[in-house]
């Protein structure tokens, strides 16, 4: 996988990857971007130009991971200011005062899941997150749990943010404080952890 910084050029490219699909043809990434009342008052269309306008106004949103030149993948990341419900959040508050980029979503075709192009992903942001100046890259995974059936059962609000799992494969470590909710994960770019 190949993944690239979303430019005005490669809205197409989202679109399409967007369109094709419920999830992100409804909230178009939105979710973290806008207030909860905000969100609900705009529906799918809006949402869409939303997006798309910031992009256009070279508001960075995240990144598209391509395979064949066909893109197939999406990973959400931003400076934290830059997502007004995450900056708000009671659950998920930030930690310091240090340059954070985070990671709130991933999305890949179903026809590529199950292949660990998430780590792909999770790479591409953390590369991006470096060539903007960013100090750390910080994201906020679930963690599966056991049913009663002794399935793993992943929690359905919160599973487009990702897995404890693929975050420690990229080398973030856990750094959520006591008596957290959420769990929140750090990459520090002046600790160069990840693996190549």
């Amino acid at each position: 996988m190949e993944t690239y910084p979303v430019t005005a050029d490669r809205w197409n490219d989202l679109a399409q990857l967007f369109k094709a699909h419920g999830n992100p043809n409804y909230c178009w990434c939105m979710t973290w971007r806008m207030s909860g009342s905000g969100f609900r008052e705009c529906d799918s269309q809006q949402r869409k130009a939303i997006l798309k306008e910031k992009i256009q106004q070279e508001v960075p949103v995240g990144i598209i991971g391509y395979i064949n030149q066909e893109p197939v993948g999406w990973c959400s990341t931003a400076p934290r200011e830059t997502y007004g419900r995450l900056e708000r959040s009671r659950s998920i508050k930030k930690i310091d005062d240090k340059n954070i980029w985070s990671v709130v979503c991933f999305f890949i075709k179903p026809d590529y899941q199950q292949q660990d192009y998430s780590l792909a992903l999770l790479q591409g942001a953390v590369d991006y997150a470096r060539s903007q100046g960013a100090e750390v890259v910080e994201g906020y995974p679930v963690e599966p749990r056991q049913g009663s059936d002794g399935q793993l059962n992943y929690n359905v609000s919160y599973r487009f943010m990702g897995y404890v799992s693929t975050f420690k494969k990229a080398g973030f470590r856990d750094v959520t404080p006591v008596g957290s909710s959420r769990i929140i994960m750090r990459y520090s770019l002046s600790e160069e952890r990840m693996p190549s």
